[in-house]
């Protein structure tokens, strides 16, 4: 079972690296927590491999986003964060809710994101 400060760590962490565009650091962030597999659902659509997901993301979104949590929540082996997606060069944002859910070396992931 993992602990609410080992969840503390890698949303802070995941976070930090995506900002400092450190694509390494932030795929072990991941894969220190997820061992035995990622999943990912954009909630309205199925969830998806979340290794091929995370690469898509990095590779379209990364120079594009900066990342700013509003609000981080932990509660067992579950944790909820509302992110600001900051749209670089603009003055505009996608607001997202993330949940992650850390179960028997897996995670799994659902992004709500605001219209």
């Amino acid at each position: 079972m993992i602990d609410t400060e080992r969840i503390e760590t890698f949303l802070n962490h995941q976070t930090e690296h995506w900002n400092q565009g450190d694509k390494q650091a932030f795929l072990e962030d991941y894969r220190r927590v997820a061992p035995e597999g990622l999943s990912i659902e954009y909630v309205g659509r199925a969830p998806q491999d979340g290794w091929s997901v995370l690469e898509q993301m990095w590779e379209q979104q990364r120079a594009k986003i900066r990342v700013e949590p509003v609000v981080k929540i932990v509660n067992g082996n579950e944790a909820a964060c509302h992110v600001r997606n900051v749209i670089v060069g603009t003055g505009r944002a996608i607001e997202t809710i993330e949940l992650f859910r850390f179960e028997a070396g897996r995670l799994y992931v659902r992004y709500f994101i605001k219209p």
